[in-house]
This record gives structure tokens, sequence and C-alpha cells, in this order.
């Protein structure tokens, strides 16, 4: 299925060199259909710690660049690992950072969990997100068994069963995409 243009920015919750939750966006990014552009944001060390006196003009580089990108974006990716049942510091350090945006409200967002375990993440990630105002698309949410696999984007990308997940959620999000979003009253 081909879709209009659809620009994604996928960005992982975790800073670890051989995370499976990267590993899990950089295979979505070869798994695309046709039509669909998906850039994995790789700033999310170098954000500043979030401050509201320093949202000023002007912005900090690092988040000037992050808010470019989400308005550049027509939907955003997460995948994020549990750290002590909730969402990892720089993941939810960049989310503070958009709450000021005028770009992220009604952005729509599709979580990829690559562990069943993460439960309580899940559920604050889904919280944080609502409360921005996001429109999280569930059909387009998934949960793959990755955890302990130790594996790369290119096995990810290569299991047959495991791609056609992520084909269907990719495609479910395309949908949301191109169908407007209904108007709040």
């Amino acid at each position: 299925m081909c879709f209009p243009a659809i620009h994604l920015l996928a960005i992982s919750g975790s800073l670890r060199q051989a995370s499976t939750n990267t590993a899990l966006l950089a295979a979505v990014a070869h798994l695309a259909p046709a039509g669909m552009t998906i850039e994995l944001y790789e700033g999310l060390a170098a954000l500043p710690h979030f401050n509201p006196d320093l949202e000023i003009d002007p912005l900090p580089p690092a988040v000037t660049d992050l808010r470019a990108r989400i308005g550049a974006a027509n939907g955003l990716l997460i995948s994020s690992p549990e750290y002590a049942r909730g969402i990892p510091g720089s993941l939810k350090n960049a989310l503070d950072w958009l709450v000021g945006s005028h770009d992220f409200p009604e952005k729509p967002v599709a979580l990829f969990h690559a562990s069943e375990r993460n439960i309580a993440s899940r559920a604050a990630l889904q919280l944080v997100l609502e409360t921005m105002s996001a429109r999280v698309i569930e059909d387009a949410t998934i949960t793959l068994p990755l955890l302990g696999a130790q594996t790369d984007a290119r096995a990810i990308a290569e299991n047959p069963q495991t791609a056609e997940i992520v084909r269907t959620a990719l495609t479910a999000f395309a949908r949301a995409i191109t169908v407007a979003p209904p108007a709040f009253i």
C-alpha cells in the first residue's frame, strides 16, 4: 500500500549503544511502506536538563533542533525501555522540552515496545503523552518480545513474524495520519 509522503521521527528512550529499542526503530525504518520515511532522532543525550528559565529566545540549540524535527514530522514513533518502573529520564526530559512547543499538540504518536515487561513505563508514557495533547494511535502501537534476544536491526527486520507486525502497525499509523483528527469542542 502506498500513501502520500509521510515523514516520521523515531525517538528511542534509551541512550545505550546496544539498545534493543534503538535497534527496533532502525529496523522499522527498513520496513517502512512506499512513501514513508523514518528518521531516527539521535540528539537525546545532547538535550540540556529541562529548565523553564531556559525556555526563552534563543532556546538552547539542541532544543531548537528537536522542536524543528518534531514540527517537520507527520508523526512520532517512540520506543523506550522501562527504568525503575517508569520512563527513562532522558526521554522524559525530551518530552518536557516539547510541552511549550506549538507543533506537538495533536501530533500522532505510535509506541513500539521492545519488551512485554514494560507495563509501568507504557502506562506512564501514555499518561504523559495524553497530558501533552498527543494523539496516541492505539492501532499502531505494538509490543514485540525482543527483550534478551540480543538482536540487531537487520535481524529484527529480517524476521518474517516481526516484519509483518511492524508493517501492519506502520500501515495503521499511516492511515491515522492521513485521516484528519476529530475537532475539539
